[in-house]
């Protein structure tokens, strides 16, 4: 059952880094960034096969007619696959897959990826690239790891060192200054039942991303939300405000206001393995978006880059008028999935000696374009695989950008899944204004103007 505090599981976060401090890139290697690199730190080459094209500056051609809050156009819907992984052929294409996307071949065989040509639309405006310049020669995490120094706007670490500076990328990815977008959440339990547990509106803003640089209130805070449940109709009204610190030491600040007594409280922080209520426990606080949240009870390791068929270019899974189209019992609809070919870093996560952790042993693939965490996989106490992580993305060449959009975790033991960041059906759709909002939006007190009962 949903409880009366279950809107707060879905903004709670706080960071942390790894234990060691690394110096800034050398001269060489900053070099390389804008010419064998991309402006993030990516091969800008195709691979030898050519099944992975170069880099040539991403997709940023605005369609005409594109407004601020518009559903973002499949801008490859005339391509067709180029073939399908299915169980009865995964085998053959195994060494690009993660363990996860091979236990749900194995475990539900109706399962599908439709593969299609690779498309490198990854793009950021000239002044992330310029400040993620500046963050290869400065950017250094402390000596816990627990915060970043002399990084802002950009990239913090596009020639990484480490699998926590890797993980720092991801947190701190290009996905523009300020969005608005809709939240709407299911969890469809192993019987095929499904259940909307959230639908609200979500409003996310980064001071570590203001164009013009740090404002002289700047507090090194880089995510900062605003969040009001519409639905269902226990969760109608409620408000959650949110404020993240780039220093992992510093608290994150959290607000709710509570419909029925008509007040704005402060609460603690729930993070790490704490259950959240927001998907019935399906996922944990720090498994939003593949990772949100502390890195300090994993020592990670940056393994290397390869090869790996991940979902990307996703407009089209979210232009069906309705959630129940692009939604199966046991999995995204394949028809609507868009999957394809490219590098990935691999970052391995191994609990702390002397720290717990539910999950102690993890792996991401953070596409190399974006630095955004794809997939993940997670591995019990018992060193059995447990949970895989899915993380769409959609093509905003307004911004320009590729950001995260839908999320799905799947629980490989039980069946249980989630899925979160639903448009389909909501009554609103994406808006990525030009200027910020004011910074009072993101305060207990901007909660009191949500109160509708």
């Amino acid at each position: 059952m949903i409880k009366r505090y279950a809107l707060i599981a879905a903004l709670v976060a706080v960071s942390a880094g790894a234990n060691t401090a690394l110096a800034a890139a050398s001269a060489d290697e900053v070099a390389k960034l804008g010419t064998t690199l991309t402006p993030f730190g990516a091969e800008k080459s195709g691979n030898k096969e050519g099944t992975i094209p170069a880099w040539t500056g991403g997709e940023t051609k605005v369609p005409a007619g594109l407004k601020g809050n518009a559903k973002r156009a499949d801008i490859f819907a005339s391509e067709k696959p180029l073939f399908s992984i299915t169980v009865q052929n995964y085998a053959k294409y195994e060494d690009k897959l993660t363990d996860g996307q091979i236990a749900l071949f194995k475990k539900f065989p109706d399962y599908r990826m439709d593969v299609y040509p690779t498309h490198r639309t990854a793009a950021a405006p000239q002044w992330v690239y310029d400040n993620t310049l500046k963050n290869a020669k400065n950017a250094t995490l402390t000596e816990e790891g627990s915060s970043v120094k002399g990084a802002y706007g950009g990239i913090p670490f596009p020639i990484a060192k480490s699998g926590a500076e890797a993980m720092w990328n991801h947190l701190l990815r290009w996905r523009g200054t300020s969005a608005q977008f809709p939240n709407r959440a299911y969890v469809t339990s192993s019987d095929g039942k499904r259940y909307l547990v959230t639908d609200a509106i979500l409003r996310a803003q980064s001071p570590y991303y203001m164009k013009d640089g740090p404002k002289s209130d700047y507090r090194d805070e880089y995510d900062i939300l605003h969040m009001k449940a519409l639905g269902p109709p226990q969760m109608a009204g409620q408000a959650i405000a949110s404020r993240d610190s780039l220093d992992l030491k510093t608290p994150s600040s959290l607000w709710l206001y509570l419909t029925g007594q008509r007040r704005v409280r402060k609460l603690p922080v729930s993070s790490y393995d704490t259950p959240a209520p927001i998907v019935s426990g399906v996922s944990n606080n720090d498994e939003f978006y593949v990772f949100r949240g502390a890195l300090d009870r994993y020592d990670w390791t940056l393994a290397g880059k390869k090869e790996v068929f991940i979902p990307y270019n996703n407009n089209g899974f979210s232009l069906p008028a309705k959630d129940e189209d692009v939604l199966m019992s046991n999995f995204a609809n394949p028809n609507n999935v868009r999957w394809e070919l490219h590098r990935v870093w691999v970052v391995d996560a191994s609990v702390g000696a002397g720290k717990r952790h539910v999950m102690p042993k993890r792996r991401f693939y953070l596409d190399e374009d974006t630095w955004t965490a794809q997939l993940s996989d997670g591995w019990d106490a018992s060193g059995k695989l447990w949970k895989t992580f899915v993380m769409m993305n959609y093509v905003a060449p307004d911004l320009p950008g590729v950001v995260t959009g839908p999320f799905v975790a799947t629980n490989l033991q039980t069946g249980d899944w989630v899925i979160i960041n639903m448009a389909n059906q909501a009554s609103y759709t994406i808006d990525l204004p030009a200027k910020p909002w004011p910074d009072s939006d993101f305060t207990g007190d901007a909660l009191m103007l949500d109160g509708v009962r």
